[in-house]
């Protein structure tokens, strides 16, 4: 800990000003007084930036039209959007030392000068810089490891950590305090509710399953100590939660869900473990069909409600590059067969999904080399593709990590083995352009392999945060990269509409992450003249004010009569659309009607048919009876007659001793 004199640091550099300036807080406040020292418009800039820094975005109703001085005060407020707490104290310092660069030596005779404590990463530089006539210091961070140096200037102490860097893409490394983790690479990280969780790793060859917890707005750690959770009432015996590295960590409802890793006796089958957040145990998820078999350095990514894992390497050292799919809400597993050619079999990559639809695999490693190729997957049509990358393709790497912010996908660390990537690289998804958003030297833990990077909000702006690693040595250290959105870079007190091509990308994307504002020092002055060109300043003098305030209300009345105007014709529209609906409704109502009818009397023949049938049936088979018994007394009469026939001829032969005589019947007759 290193002590740092100067002059006021922010917020009490800010707060001074304020309170020069008139905004103190006090009921004692006289806006009268503010505005006589002032020009209005710059007034009016300067009650906006108080009220952000101070109180935040504008959320408070419309003043009334008969207020203009409000009313004014309220759109020089709202004006100014989400600007960040730390952007408008500057920029209110800003302008107060432009309209009156003698303010400070003039405020320091009653302000005394604080003593601060400014955390060193490892060495300090305090150099005194002169704006606008005024002598102050300003820290300069310097990280120094293995003789590689990282330097970023021009950051103000607004808050203890990692509120205490306010300079764009460039890593640093905040004041952390609190029990380290043991250095560790193959681990696990994710965020919820501004806590980074670390679970698991590999330090030395041994795997670990310790949890431990990063507060990102006090910057300490803190070890969790879990319990676990046993199988059943009938069988208290607990689960055996093993130690792992090369896992998943995703965060899903109130559970951290570790998704496989490689384990000292490892299971023959995918393993899901949950850490339940509220209650702080452990257990095993029971899945359902068939899970994969287990693994490690595979990629996991949340779709939605369900996880997509490809590839990594199993127990055997075995590389694949299978496809699987957990649903979430059944916990039921599903093998995909996708068309196309996937990537080649691989572990220590990079996924990431883009507008929910596009899965991208991008990197990783094989026994003999590693890649730095990209696929994408298209998850509505299961379809492999290799579209071609631009800008500056990254080295092949194995063991970097990455997150994405809107559609920009930053990849940190890794390596091929040999030595570490040093660039950090960012894509955007959808031009699938790569740039370097910036580079380290030496063997720093941003150029490790295995270690986690996860994104965070502060202040609401996005942060990276790394934390691990091993590039010869385990490391646990924690860096942090805010970055600028350069290519999306919008001032939020700008106001109108993007043109189309930048309309286009953000509704693709993410709006809101797109449009945060980035103030860089020396940029003040331009965001100054932007906010003037948007109000709409009052005249100074009597006359010219009423004439002002009267043409606005004016002009206000004009566009909420017109406005009145055209709510009122769309409600006519509605009604008349309304009543032709209505009528619609009713014909089809009678048609309805109509057509049951007609089919209750299609019914009522169908069933008198149906009956006819059955009688007619009846009949038939009757008559098939009649049939028989006739053909049966026909054969009975054909032998009667036949019996009878040759009755008579037995008679007419003369009898036996007539055919003893030797004589025939006809000599019978004859004779």
């Amino acid at each position: 800990m290193a002590r740092a004199s100067s002059g006021l640091a922010y917020p009490e550099r800010f707060y001074a000003a304020a309170a020069y300036v008139g905004f103190d807080g006090s009921p004692n406040s006289n806006d009268k007084d503010i505005g006589s020292r002032f020009s209005t418009d710059v007034a009016l800039i300067l009650y906006a930036l108080y009220q952000q820094a101070t109180v935040g975005p504008c959320n408070v109703p419309k003043p009334s039209l008969w207020n203009p001085v409000e009313q004014g005060k309220w759109k020089s407020w709202k004006q100014l959007g989400n600007m960040v707490s730390a952007e408008a104290m500057r920029l209110f310092v800003k302008i107060l030392e432009e309209e009156e660069p003698g303010w400070y030596s003039r405020a320091s005779n009653s302000v005394l000068e604080p003593v601060t404590d400014v955390q060193m990463n490892h060495n300090a530089i305090v150099e005194p810089i002169i704006e606008n006539r005024n002598s102050f210091a300003e820290t300069k961070t310097i990280s120094a490891e293995n003789g590689g140096l990282i330097e970023t200037q021009d950051i103000d102490v607004v808050s203890e950590g990692l509120g205490s860097v306010v300079v764009y893409d460039q890593w640093t490394s905040p004041p952390i305090t609190g029990q380290r983790p043991k250095g560790r690479y193959e681990h696990a990280a994710a965020v919820v509710e501004d806590k980074m969780y670390i679970y698991g790793g590999n330090h030395n060859g041994r795997y670990l399953s310790d949890l431990h917890v990063l507060d990102l707005r006090s910057c300490t750690w803190s070890k969790v100590e879990a319990k676990v959770e046993s199988k059943s009432v009938e069988t208290p015996s607990p689960v055996n939660i093993t130690p792992s590295a090369g896992h998943s960590l995703i965060p899903w409802e109130n559970k951290l869900l570790s998704i496989a890793g490689h384990t000292k006796d490892p299971s023959e089958t995918f393993q899901v473990k949950a850490f339940d957040l509220q209650i702080g145990t452990w257990s095993m998820l029971n899945t359902y069909g068939k899970p994969p078999v287990s693994r490690g350095g595979q990629s996991v990514t949340l779709v939605g409600t369900t996880l997509v894992i490809f590839g990594g390497q199993d127990a055997k050292q075995t590389l694949l590059n299978d496809l699987h799919i957990l649903d979430l809400e059944t916990l039921t597993w599903d093998e995909i067969d996708a068309v196309g050619v996937p990537p080649s079999p691989r572990s220590g990559h990079a996924a990431a999904v883009h507008a929910e639809r596009y899965l991208l695999i991008f990197g990783g490693g094989s026994h003999a080399t590693c890649f730095n190729d990209l696929h994408v997957l298209d998850l509505q049509t299961m379809e492999w593709s290799r579209p071609t990358q631009q800008g500056e393709i990254p080295v092949p790497r194995a063991g970097h990590a990455g997150v994405t912010v809107g559609e920009n996908w930053f990849i940190v660390g890794g390596g091929d083995n040999k030595s570490g990537a040093s660039e950090t690289v960012v894509l955007n998804m959808s031009t699938l352009a790569w740039s370097v958003v910036t580079s380290v030297e030496g063997r720093v833990p941003l150029a490790s392999e295995g270690l986690s990077l996860v994104v965070g909000s502060l202040n609401g702006e996005d942060i990276l945060i790394s934390f691990g690693g091993y590039n010869g040595h385990y490391n646990s250290e924690v860096n942090v990269l805010k970055p600028s959105h350069k290519s999306t870079l919008q001032s939020k007190i700008m106001e109108g509409p993007l043109p189309d091509s930048v309309s286009a990308v953000h509704n693709a994307t993410n709006p809101t992450r797109d449009l945060e504002s980035e103030f860089e020092v020396g940029q003040e002055g331009k965001i100054r003249e932007t906010a003037i060109d948007n109000f709409e300043p009052m005249k100074s003098k009597g006359g010219e004010t009423s004439e002002h305030i009267l043409a606005m209300l004016k002009a206000e009345k004009e566009e909420l009569e017109s406005s009145f105007n055209n709510e009122k014709l769309l409600s006519l529209q509605l009604k008349q659309e309304l009543a032709d609906a209505e009528a619609r409704n009713t014909d089809l109502c009678k048609e309805l009607q109509s057509v049951r009818g007609q089919l209750a009397s299609e019914q009522s023949r169908c069933f008198k048919l149906e009956v006819d049938v059955a009688e007619l049936r009846q009949k038939l088979q009757t008559m098939e009876t009649l049939q028989r018994e006739l053909e049966l007394l026909q054969r009975q009469k054909a032998t009667s007659e036949q019996v009878a026939i040759n009755a008579k001829q037995r008679q007419g032969s003369g009898g036996v001793w007539g055919w003893l005589a030797g004589s025939t019947p006809q000599n019978a007759d004859d004779a």
